[in-house]
């Protein structure tokens, strides 16, 4: 019996992997994230490792989470702001279950519409298109 055809992935959907526990590289992931999304890309964050904080509820664990409010002054969004930029345009958010696993996060920490999956799953969500590495 032959195999269902996969879902096709649009060649500008964008992925983005953030790496990174600092509040400077998470914010910008988002920064990217919505404003590709804005532009029509299917954009899909995934987060793995100390990246992860950036996806729970509680994102005051990032390094130098007290610069959120040091933009804020300055006119620029904060990582709430953009967070909930990026949910309301689709942008598909997930957090590796290895990273979660590695550096002890509770999944049920986590923002409500993230998943947790692995790196199989984002490359899939990516397909043909581009992965930026904050």
């Amino acid at each position: 019996m032959p195999q269902p055809a996969a879902p096709s992935v649009p060649s500008d959907s964008l992925g983005i992997l953030l790496l990174s526990g600092s509040h400077d590289r998470a914010h910008y992931a988002f920064v990217v994230a919505s404003g590709a999304a804005a532009l029509g890309r299917r954009v899909t964050l995934f987060a793995t490792n100390l990246g992860c904080l950036a996806l729970m509820k509680d994102w005051s664990g990032l390094r130098d989470a007290a610069r959120d409010d040091r933009i804020a002054a300055a006119g620029v969004a904060g990582l709430d702001a953009l967070r909930d930029a990026s949910i309301e345009l689709d942008v598909r958010l997930i957090a590796c279950e290895a990273g979660l696993r590695a550096e002890g996060l509770e999944a049920a920490n986590l923002l409500e519409p993230v998943t947790v999956a692995g790196i199989a799953t984002f490359l899939a969500a990516v397909g043909p298109g581009q992965i930026v590495t904050i």
